[in-house]
């Protein structure tokens, strides 16, 4: 639950305010002037606070500075009399999320609330390859601080492009997140409060994009059964979140232009121009500049949208976030699930910061739920990972461990006596390779020492419960041969758990 601290020297304002809170769930405490405010501020942690501006001994315009400089990501609301309102606005310069004139309404105040909560909530979710993240003014306060440089770099930009009303043009691999980003930008820009649109162009049939984006008038195509209002008209105020860009047609991509310098357009079937005030958002993961060689996409519209491009890159260029992107998940999920879930082995983030990430964030979500389907116990270990996350950990197993493959020929009978009966006692292993060779008498060598390896490695998954790094360590045999002989065999080391 969210706690929001109400500061007000007006009792029955106050209470009303609680009151309205509280039946929609808020955790709520008050205070009767900003110095109150201040020390409670200092005490504990509130997620929002509702204040007033015309206090005693602190107003509200000081106890917004104080606030801030004791923690940036606190959100706060100004409520104020009309004549007042002067001050509201300098308030909301100075670092409030936005501000109410009384008399108020409790549905005015939980709608504000909630699209408060949901714009920190989008920075904080784009911004959860960093361990902190702070929101505020004043030097060094409004940087986003991250482990990895490429993320910093994206951060900075979105803060820039939050401040202005330019194009964005998003580019990056599917599953990095850039609708996220566009959220990001969107609410915590002066179009904050209006409506945010999305359109994914590549899920639209050719024939049908113009008419999603700009409209149609009661029978201008077989069909058009009635007058429908396209994207650009609803997001009249607001922001356009144009998803696969690159997919439109050369004669879209003039007619989108058109609208980008003039303003205007006309819905399919219709002479009468519409002015709008939209903020377009464009993302693709096509690579433009090949695209405008091909003459498959207009070099001007590029330019238009390329105004400050962000970059996302591929989790793979990242990987130092990987730690705390599975840690974010692991508690975005034990909230979902109901769970408690205290954190992931060593050994499996390890793997995870190996694996190759072609489906980026996206992909270490779903592989993160799926962990939480399959570990039964508090700590996600290796053998609850996907399969695939084993064959595709590519730099663990093609770095050498000057271990080559002559050097995993084991001697059978020492291996029995020294690893399985003395280490672990009670569990008898059986070799019976007269019943797997057959009673051919044609041996053949490499076909035994495959069989042999495959059967000592199931068997040492099976005694350590099919984590790896127990395996490797109590069977004595190095960590990377262990996994590139677990690629070799097909073997899946969950079905030993």
């Amino acid at each position: 639950m969210h706690k929001v601290l109400v500061v007000d020297d007006d009792k029955v304002l106050q209470q009303s305010v609680r009151e309205a809170l509280e039946f929609h769930h808020f955790v709520v405490e008050v205070a009767d002037n900003g110095k109150e405010a201040v020390n409670k501020i200092y005490r504990d942690k509130y997620d929002l606070v509702v204040m007033d501006v015309n206090m005693p001994e602190m107003d509200g315009i000081q106890a917004l500075t104080e606030i801030k400089k004791h923690d940036p990501s606190v959100i706060v609301l100004i409520l104020t009399a009309y004549s007042n309102v002067t001050d509201a606005v300098k308030v909301v310069k100075e670092g409030a999320y936005n501000y109410l004139e009384k008399p108020i309404t409790s549905e005015n105040l939980v709608a504000l609330i909630k699209r408060a909560l949901k714009a920190r909530t989008l920075v904080e979710t784009v911004g959860f390859s960093s361990p902190s993240l702070s929101l505020g003014g004043g030097s060094g306060s409004d940087k986003f601080i991250g482990e990895s440089n490429a993320m910093k770099k994206v951060f900075d930009v979105i803060s820039k492009l939050a401040k202005v009303t330019t194009p964005v043009l998003i580019r990056g691999e599917s599953g990095t997140g850039k609708e996220l980003v566009a959220k990001a930008i969107h609410y915590n820009s002066p179009r904050k409060d209006e409506k945010f649109v999305t359109l994914n162009c590549g899920a639209v049939p050719e024939n049908l994009i113009e008419s999603e984006l700009f409209g149609h008038e009661k029978g201008a195509f077989t069909g058009a059964s009635e007058r429908k209002i396209g994207k650009f008209q609803f997001a009249d105020g607001g922001t356009l979140f144009l998803d696969e860009i690159g997919d439109i047609s050369p004669a879209m991509q003039v007619k989108l232009l058109r609208v980008l310098q003039e303003k205007t357009f006309t819905p399919v079937g219709s002479n009468r121009e519409i002015k709008v005030d939209v903020r377009i958002i464009a993302a693709s993961h096509k690579p433009f500049e090949e695209m405008i060689k091909d003459g498959t996409f207009r070099e001007d519209l590029f330019y238009r949208l390329n105004v400050l491009p962000v970059y996302l890159p591929p989790l793979r260029d990242r990987k130092t976030d990987i730690p705390v992107l599975i840690n974010y998940y692991i508690n975005y999920f034990n909230n979902v699930h109901s769970l408690q879930v205290k954190g992931m082995d060593p050994e499996a983030i390890e793997i995870l910061s190996n694996y190759s990430w072609p489906g980026n964030i996206r992909e270490l979500r779903n592989i993160i739920e799926h962990c939480f389907i399959m570990e039964a116990a508090d700590v996600i270990y290796a053998n609850s990972l996907p399969q695939q996350v084993f064959k595709n950990s590519k730099p663990a197993i093609e770095e050498d461990d000057d271990h080559d493959e002559q050097d995993t020929v084991f001697d059978m009978a020492d291996i029995q006596n020294s690893v399985f009966d003395n280490q672990n006692e009670g569990n008898e292993v059986q070799f019976n390779f007269t019943a797997k060779l057959g009673a051919d008498s044609k041996l053949d060598f490499a076909i035994a020492k495959d069989q042999f390896e495959k059967e000592f490695i199931v068997q040492a998954l099976k005694i350590n419960k099919g984590r790896i790094n127990q395996t490797a360590l109590n069977a004595n045999i190095p960590k990377k041969t262990l996994l590139r002989k677990i690629e070799k065999y097909e073997i899946n080391p969950k079905d030993y758990y």
